[in-house]
Order: structure tokens, then sequence, then C-alpha cells
């Protein structure tokens, strides 16, 4: 694309359409950009129309954006696009060059927005060239941060100290490797200094404008310049303390403290804008020390007195306001930090303890406002702060890391301060419920929050209380008040409680809850519902120490048709839709319950008029999943107890899972081949008619294009196999899908898939329906075999032959195999055969393989020739290698690379239905040890030639299977003549 005025109207034009609120322009200009993006020398123009300062600024800001994005997906040769289409073209190395020269200057010189734009477009680059491809950036940045420096330009500093810090942030995430290191050696031999420079030179432009009494706007850019430097100094000291900044600590730790312990009231009292700016350099100053608390702390002792105090004095100081929680949070974790070090003694003197307790804890675990708007405006966000951990940086979490850590050394302190806490919140409660239900919600978070989890387990437990008195007397009045509305924050609290400490609430009284729990319900809000439903599932969880599910379908039939009404009732609340706490419980509820004739009917109208609204825009996957598996689930459980529902589960079923494979609803696909999977495989042949339409999209190629759709598709196609062999074998339907067998054992990533098919054709048909094919099979299977010999695939090929064998013969076997070429099947038992036996893994799959071995070296004429000796012997020495050994002695698998082509840009996922899943068939149920197999077969054979056997044990077996194989002829009584 040449630059010349005709190029610069064409782009002005269209970056002025894509901002036009008419669709038909906007589109226009889209495509036409999209187009000119192919050409060589379009991210030069663009980066050249954004420098032309006669065009409007709009046009230039979204040029900016554009050019950023066109570097994105273009500056890494193949970086694949959105849709997952062929690899764009990337950008020649030639114009790379040009924009390498023009970025900074003219980052620099533009406005804000456009300077921002350019600076992530800058920090792209550099994330693929910095610093082996582009050794000029960092020196050109330092130049200009000196320039800029000395005229005071705080705009270009500003400028810089953003850009750079984008080209840094790389030291704080990436593993440390010798080529990181070098890298940060080579920023730090070049920006080091210069960084400090700017640093100290800033901070003392701050102590003059303080005393001179400036105004916030000439402070802010100064302390803008602060915080990208301690940003900056973050990532230089992530990965280690390097030898400059340990030279000039003392320079660095005394600004440092002097933010922390300084106030700076023209910035402070001129807005929200202006607290956030100091408390965001405050911020990044206690993340700095706590770095150094955690990675330097030898280093950093000589100053860690003088800033815990200065920390500790600032919480004292900070509003409960949220614009001010990432102050609090970062200073309360630095605190964390030094009471679980060697440096824990700050915390032993007298009172401080108490005073951290009053002045920090309390303060920051008591609701506030925020909260109990989140509560109400945002439940989901909610409940994963408050139930499920993900409130890490949350005041009240943090406050209550900070006691935990405390704790570490000065337990009873702790115990007996907290204890005394929650006592005055619960009396403060007492005096006056309605006022002060606030204390008993701070004393039950304490109290929660405080609790410690075993190891390994969702058993937990505390010091603070006794669980049982505690839940007696604070939290069952909550359960047991008749308004499910009122204070539902302190409900909610008390419902946390019960199914946080499930475990240690004794059975007969959480029985009695059980009636409380489906009255909440029915609350109006959405988090008291939702908690207890989460109750209820988790209470149904627990198990006691013998492994036995505390609670039976004998102790939920009282309450058990209620609840399920309540619990369907509750998706018609505002915001519980597509609630999936309330699904998760619907499942656990459906998995633990009787399920009759009565209650199926039901449940199956309810969830599929959900899956039918769902459909028509799936939001929510986990809930999603949850609502697949309790329709899988009602089916099995229902249809255990009463073959006879299947064709009422068929009728409900059926018109919904047409609409997600009539209207595409892509999303679904895997869930609904599972299903019909499941339908199938409870019918007894000949299945219904209605089925045949659905086999027809199974055998269509169309069907398996989708890698998502693959594993379910197998499942289904598994299925038919099984349940309708004779509707396979008509109108040439076997050899679609032996052609859907080759696809997918072509391919790494389906190959295993693959096998499934033809491991169930072999299984489900006679001999007869699939002679004709078994020399395609094997011409398939040994042709891939010579491209790819991975243990995954050879494990594969070995089931696949064992299964054949006990299915169809050893005759039959030997000869399709020596049919593709003459002598073929000894080289496949030299080459894979005896080599891989000992990696199978699986019951099942051990039992087969084991037995289909013993029978070829029992009863194949080929193989008791005496000319196949060793290869009898060593196929023996396998054998009992696999029967004698544990899994972990024999198997010792390379974890095989996937192959990442296949992988690229994969996005829709299959997920496997736990209670829709395939029982695991058993082509050997009339043989129940194949140990004992063995040792039969090898003494009926020892015996038509006494004497010839043993000698070939001693000369080809391994002395410890030789022990091994004489020990279960003992444990067996079966001599080897």
């Amino acid at each position: 694309m040449e630059w010349n005025p005709e190029t610069l109207q064409l782009l002005s034009q269209c970056f002025l359409h894509t901002l036009s609120p008419a669709p038909g322009p906007r589109r226009s200009a889209e495509a036409s950009l999209a187009e000119a993006a192919d050409r060589p020398n379009y991210g030069l123009a663009v980066l050249r129309l954004v420098a032309e300062p006669s065009v409007d600024e709009q046009i230039r800001q979204a040029a900016a954006v554009n050019f950023k994005n066109h570097l994105r997906v273009r500056w890494a040769p193949g970086a694949p696009d959105e849709s997952n289409a062929s690899p764009l073209g990337p950008i020649p190395d030639s114009e790379k060059e040009q924009i390498k020269a023009l970025i900074v200057p003219l980052m620099l010189s533009s406005t804000q927005r456009i300077q921002s734009q350019l600076s992530e477009a800058l920090a792209l680059i550099s994330k693929h060239d910095f610093p082996k491809s582009w050794p000029s950036l960092l020196p050109e940045l330092v130049v200009s941060l000196q320039k800029a420096c000395q005229a005071s330009d705080y705009a270009s500093v500003n400028g810089i100290l953003g850009t750079a810090n984008s080209i840094f942030k790389k030291f704080r995430y990436q593993y440390k490797t010798n080529d990181l290191l070098l890298d940060l050696k080579y920023c730090l031999d070049n920006f080091a200094a210069p960084l400090l420079e700017i640093f100290l030179k800033t901070a003392a432009l701050i102590d003059s404008a303080v005393s001179s009494g400036a105004l916030a706007a000439t402070l802010r850019p100064l302390f803008e310049s602060q915080r990208l430097c301690c940003r900056i100094f973050f990532s230089l000291n992530f990965q280690e303390l390097p030898e400059f900044f340990e030279d000039h600590m003392k320079e660095w730790m005394g600004e440092f403290r002097k933010y922390l312990t300084m106030n700076y009231p023209a910035l402070e009292n001129s807005g929200t804008d202006g607290v956030a700016l100091v408390d965001e350099l405050r911020a990044a100053v206690c993340e700095n020390i706590n770095l150094y608390m955690e990675k330097n702390e030898e280093e950093f002792q000589g100053y860690l007195n003088d800033f815990a105090l200065a920390v500790w004095g600032l919480l004292g100081n900070v509003s409960q306001s949220s614009s001010r929680d990432q102050l609090a949070v970062t200073a309360m974790k630095f605190l964390t930090t030094v009471s679980t070090s060697v440096h824990h003694t700050l915390f032993a003197g007298e009172g401080v303890i108490p005073e951290i307790c009053k002045s920090i804890v309390i303060p920051n675990v008591r609701l506030r406002d925020e909260d109990e708007e989140l509560f109400d405006m945002n439940y989901v966000e909610f409940i994963r702060r408050d139930m499920e951990g993900s409130d890490l940086d949350t005041r009240r979490r943090i406050a209550c890391e900070l006691l935990k850590g405390i704790a570490t050394n000065y337990k009873k302190q702790v115990t007996d301060m907290v204890s005394s806490q929650i006592q005055n919140l619960l009396n403060s409660f007492g005096l006056n419920p309605a006022l002060n239900w606030k204390d008993k919600d701070c004393a039950i978070y304490l109290v929660v929050s405080l609790s410690t989890k075993k190891a390994g387990g969702s058993s937990v437990s505390t010091d603070l209380i006794d669980v049982q008195n505690f839940f007696g007397s604070v939290i069952i009045p909550e359960l047991k008040n008749s308004d499910v509305n009122g204070l539902p924050m302190l409900k909610a609290g008390a419902l946390k409680f019960l199914a946080v400490f499930r475990n240690l609430i004794s059975k007969p009284i959480a029985l009695q809850m059980f009636p409380d729990l489906v009255r909440f319900l029915g609350s109006e809000s959405n988090v008291v519902h939702s908690y207890a439903a989460i109750c209820i599932e988790k209470l149904l969880l627990v198990k006691e120490d013998s492994g036995v599910a505390r609670y039976s379908s004998l102790d939920i039939a009282p309450i058990f048709p209620e609840m399920m009404t309540k619990l369907f009732n509750a998706f018609k609340f505002p915001e519980s839709e597509e609630n999936q706490y309330i699904m998760k419980c619907i499942m656990r509820v459906l998995g633990v319950a009787d399920i009759s004739r009565e209650v199926a009917g039901p449940c199956i109208v309810g969830l599929t008029s959900i899956l039918n609204e769902v459909c028509r825009n799936p939001k929510n996957p986990v809930f999603n999943h949850y609502m697949f598996e309790s329709v899988a689930l009602l089916i099995r459980r229902a249809c255990e107890r009463d073959p006879s529902l299947i064709s009422h589960f068929e009728t409900n079923l059926f018109p919904s899972l047409q609409m997600i494979l009539a209207n595409d609803v892509t999303e679904f696909f895997p869930y609904a081949f599972q299903l019909l999977a499941q339908l199938v495989e409870l019918n007894n042949p000949p299945i219904p008619a209605s089925y045949v339409q659905i086999f027809e999209i199974l055998l269509s190629p169309e069907s398996w294009k989708r890698a998502s759709n693959v594993p379910a598709l197998v499942r289904l196609l598994q299925a038919f196999l099984q349940k309708a062999p004779h509707e396979l074998n008509q109108v040439g339907r076997l050899s679609q899908v032996l052609g859907i067998f080759s696809n997918l054992v072509s391919s790494p990533s389906t190959a295993e898939q693959g096998f499934y098919v033809l491991n169930t054709v072999i299984d489900s048909l006679e001999y007869s329906v699939i002679e004709q094919y078994i020399g395609h099979i094997w011409a398939v299977l040994f042709g891939q075999l010579q491209s790819r010999r991975t243990v995954k695939f050879i494990k594969s090929l070995l089931i696949f032959m064992s299964l054949f064998l006990v299915k169809h013969g050893q005759k039959n076997l030997l000869d399709t195999i020596n049919s593709v070429q003459n002598g073929i099947f000894i080289q496949i038992l030299r080459q894979f055969w005896i080599p891989n036996l000992k990696l199978i893994t699986g019951a099942i799959e051990l039992k087969l393989t084991a037995v289909a071995s013993t029978r070829l070296i029992c009863e194949c004429p080929a193989l008791l020739d005496p000319a196949f000796v060793e290869d009898w012997g060593k196929m023996l020495d396998s054998i009992v290698t696999l029967l004698s050994r544990p899994e972990q002695e024999r198997v010792d698998e390379e974890p095989e690379m996937p192959d990442i082509s296949e992988n690229v840009g994969y996005s829709a996922s299959f997920v496997r239905l736990y209670n829709a899943g395939k029982k695991e068939d058993d082509p050997l149920k009339d043989i129940k040890d194949p140990k004992q197999f063995l040792i039969a077969s090898l003494s009926k054979l020892s015996s038509l030639s006494p004497g010839r056997y043993p000698q070939v044990i001693s000369q080809y077996l391994d002395p410890t299977n030789q022990s091994a194989l004489l020990q279960f002829c003992r444990s067996y009584n079966c001599p080897i003549a």
C-alpha cells in the first residue's frame, strides 16, 4: 500500500465510517479495511495516518486502535485469527523495521488517548521482538526519558514509563530460565540507573511542590510517575534481588516509607480521584515491601520495623470506602507476611494483638454498604466470593488471613482474643437484634473464616467455639425463624455455617433442619435460596468414617416431594432462572432419593421445560451441565427401578433433543448424543423406529466435523451397534461406519475413539457379516502403524487384536492378518505384541489381553511349532509380567505430546455426562481369573508333551517371572508337566 494523499483520504474515510451508528456504512468500511489489511505496508500506512496532525483526532484514535489490533494478529508469524481460519499473512520484515523506527517518537508526541493505544501496540511488538530483535528500543526509551525528564515533560515521562512497565511485566509471570535471566540482566544494565534517577528527581519535585503549597494539578502527573516507577521496581525485582537495587536499597526504602507515612492534603482533599492516586502509589509500595519481605527477608530486615509501624498506622486511617480497598488489602497482606516470618516477634508486645483485632480486623470484617449492595444486586458474584473462596482480595477475607497468620505463632492469644470479641458481638446483637444484626453476622463470619480445613477432605474444625453449642444457641434460632425473607444476610450467614460445619453437626439435629432448609428455598433473596440449596446438596454428600453416606433415601423421603416442588419453583424467582446452585441440588437429590413413577413424571416435565427455554440462548455452561446430568440421572435411576418408564422419557425428551439438532444448538450436541446413547442402551431390541432418523444423522460425515462431538457420537454409535446390529447391516450402513472408523483412527487426537467404534463392531456383529471388510480394517491399522508407533496406538491395537481373537478365534485372526502380507503376523507379534503387552492397564483390558495371549501360546499351531519356541517363551514371559507385577512397576509411559496443529483454536469442548456413563462391557464374563486361566491352559498343554515346557520356561523367562509362575502353579494346584 503506497503512502500518498489518495491513501490518506481513503483510510480517513474508512475510519470515519467505522464510527458511524448506521450499520450499512460501518460494515462496508470494516470490510474495506479487512481487505486492505492483507496488503503489504498497510500497518505502516495506518501508523502514518495516526501521525498526521491535519486529520481529525477521532479518526486518528480509531486508526490507532485498528493499528494495535492489526499488530496483535499479524506481527507473530502464523498467528491464527479469531474464527480459526487459515493463518493471516504476517507483516513483512521490511515493514516491521519501519514501524519500529517510527513508533516511539510518534507515541511520545501523541495525545494521551492515542498514546495509550500506541503504548499497547509497542508492548505487543516487544513481546515478540524485545530485546533480541529490537536492541535499539531500550536505549531509545532511556534517551527519550532523560530528555523528557530534563524538560519536566511528565506527559512524555509517564508515557515512556507506562511502556517500560508493559515491557517488563513479563519478568513477573514467566518461569525463571537462563534466557529470561539474560533478558532481565540486559534490562537492568540499561534501565535500573535511569529508573532510580527519575524516581529520586520526581520525589524531590513532590517534596518541593508540597512545601510550596502547589495545587493538585501539579502533583497528579508526579504521583502517577512514582506509581509507574514502583510497578517497574516490582517487575525488575520479582525474579531475584538485583545487585544495583541491593546497593541502592536505602534510597528506594527512604522514599517508600515517606509515601506510607506522609499526608498529601492538596491531592487527598481534591476528590476521590486524588485519594485514589495517592492510594495507588501506597498500594504499589506495599506490594514492593511485601515482595522484599517474601524473597529478600535478610537484606530487608533493617527496614522492617519502621515499615511495620508505618503500615499499621496507615491501616488505622484507611476509611471503609470501597475505593480504598486495594490499599487496605495490600497493607494487610504485608502484615500477614510479617506475621508468618521469623520476625513475628513484632506482634508479641503487650496489647499488640488485641489492638490489631480491634482496630484492623473487626472493622474490616464488618459488613459494609457495598457488601449489602452486592448481595442484593449480583448474587452470583456474592456467592463466588463468600462461599466459593474467590474473595482472596477482599478486606473481609484478608483481615481473617491476617489473624490466621498471627495465630501461627500466637495461637492461644488470638483464640482467646477472638472468642471474647465474638461473645461481645453476640451480646450486642442480643440487646437490639433488629438494629445490631451486623454484629451477629460478623461473629458468624469470624467463626467460619477462621476454621481450619483438614488436609485432603471436606472436614472443618475450629478452636474458637464448641460447634454443637454455637449451632444450637446462635444458628438454629435463625434457621427456625418463620420469616424466610427477614434479615436475609444473617440467614445466609447461618446457612453458610451449616454448610461449612456439616460434618460436625450430628445426624439427628441436621435431620430436624431439613424442613427448614426446604422452607428457605422459598426465600425471595437469591443468595438465601441458593445457600439453602447448597446446604442440602452438601449435606447429602456427607459420609461417615466408614465411607457410607450419612443421609439415605429414607431420611429425605418425608420431605422429598415438597423439596422437589420448592426447588423447581425457585427457578421462577427473578435472576434465578438459571441458578446453578439450585440445579446442582436437584441433581444431588435425584441421586439419593427413591425415584418412583409418580416423581419421575413431574421431574422430567420440569427439566425438559427448562431445557427448551435454555436452548433459545445457552448462557451458563455450569447450569447447563448440571441440568443434563440431572436428566441423565433421572433416566438412569427411574429406569433401574421401572424399565417401562423408558417410553415416557422418550416421549418427553425427543422433541427437545430434535430441537437441539434441528436448530444447530452446537453447545448441546455432545449432551444430546450422550442422552440418546443412554436411551438406546436402555431399550430392548428391536429399538423404536423413531431412532432411525437419528441413526442417519449419526452416519452423516457432517456430524463428525466438530471435534467436540466425536466422543459423544462414538458413544451413540456404540449403543446402536450393540442394540441394532441387524439395522446396521442394511443399505451399506456398515461400510459407512467403517469409513467413520478410518477417519477417526487416522488422526492422533481421535484414534482412540476410532478403536472404540472398531471394538464394538467386532464385539456386536457376526463374523459372516464383517468378514468381507476385515482385510480393509487391517490395511488401515497397519498403514497407521507404519507412521505412528506411539504407545497409546499400539496398546489400542493390542486390545483390538485380543478382542478379535476371543470373539472370532485365533485361526481367523492369523489368517486375515497374513492375507495382508504373508507371514506378517509373526512380525507383529515380535515387534509389537510381546514387548508392549506389559503396558496394558485397566482390569477388563488386562484380563482380555492376558486371556488372548494365553490362547495364542496354548492353542495356535503356528506358535506351538518348535521353530517358534523363542517367540513362545518370550510371549509367556510377557504374560507373567502383566499378571504378576503391579501397574506402577511395569508401566513407565512417557506422556505423549499432543499434535499441536490439531488443537489450535479448539473452542467448543466435549464434557462427559457422569450419569449417562457407559457401563464397561466384559467380553469374557465366564473367565473370572486370568491367572487361573493361564495356569490351567499351560497345565493342559504341558500334559500333551511332558518335560518339553519346563526347559523352555527356564530358558526364556526372567528369573522373577519363573518364581511368579511357580507361585501361580502352587496357588491353583496345577503343575506344568
